[in-house]
């Protein structure tokens, strides 16, 4: 089926356009639906030449090795554009994305993209601005896999988390929205579940995680001083609460 207007407009990078461009570029538009754990594309897959953005749901963005190993690059939001090389490279999947709930894919025919990009070129601009700060994202990956220690990498997984506007704020402490499991975040930092459960543990006295993938941030200066590398875990000390007060933390 073809896209809404609204759901056209909530993409970032055509934010700027109005209405009646959204309408001329509507016909030119596929909206597909997905259902938990269905693929969208496949590495290695040709991809059409088309742009590729998330409407609503959570994909999951991730690379096999030869060794079968799955590493998780990144978790996609609503609004978010993917599948770079269908519009400026070699029309080639560099990865696999799943569905991870309910999801809705649209995709806008290249040809009908680059006529409304001449008449408006800062949605290039915004494209191209996507795609460096994921490629600076990878090269920080890659850097902390080769070079910093596994709870490092797994504060600073975090923090970047917890980075995410839809935070909570409970009586406990800053609860993220999205549950992550073991196995995600294992795999999003290079390590296996094992030690993902290891490293949690260690990490209880600025960290709690609950079953099914629920994180409470319960000290932040804390899990920031582990992500920087000046504390290690064994050196902060649980915080305690008197009756009646509020948890001691900030929000990002």
């Amino acid at each position: 089926m073809k896209a809404t207007v609204e759901q056209l407009a909530a993409i970032a990078v055509f934010t700027q356009l109005q209405p009646d461009q959204l309408a001329n570029l509507q016909p030119h538009t596929t909206v597909q639906s997905y259902s938990p754990g269905e693929i969208v594309s496949h590495e290695g897959d040709r991809l059409p030449a088309r742009l590729y953005a998330l409407i609503t749901g959570i994909l999951r963005v991730s690379k096999t090795a030869i060794s079968g190993k799955e590493t998780i690059l990144r978790t996609l939001a609503n609004g978010d554009i993917f599948a770079a090389p269908a519009l400026f490279g070699n029309g080639i999947a560099p990865a696999t994305v799943i569905a991870e709930s309910d999801a809705q894919v649209l995709m806008v025919d290249r040809e009908a993209l680059l006529t409304v990009i001449q008449a408006n070129p800062e949605i290039a601009l915004k494209m191209m601005a996507v795609f460096n700060q994921r490629l600076q994202q990878l090269h920080e990956t890659v850097h902390g896999l080769v070079s910093e220690r596994a709870i490092v990498r797994l504060a600073r997984f975090i923090q970047s988390a917890a980075g995410d506007p839809n935070l909570s704020i409970s009586t406990e402490g800053a609860c993220l929205r999205s549950y992550l499991s073991y196995y995600e975040i294992a795999r999003s930092i290079g390590i296996t579940y094992e030690e993902c459960v290891r490293l949690f543990k260690q990490l209880h006295a600025v960290v709690a995680y609950s079953r099914g993938g629920k994180i409470t941030i319960l000290d932040w200066a804390g899990l920031t001083a582990i992500a920087q590398g000046t504390a290690e875990p064994e050196a902060i000390a649980k915080p305690t609460k008197q009756p009646g007060s509020q948890p001691a933390h900030k929000s990002p």
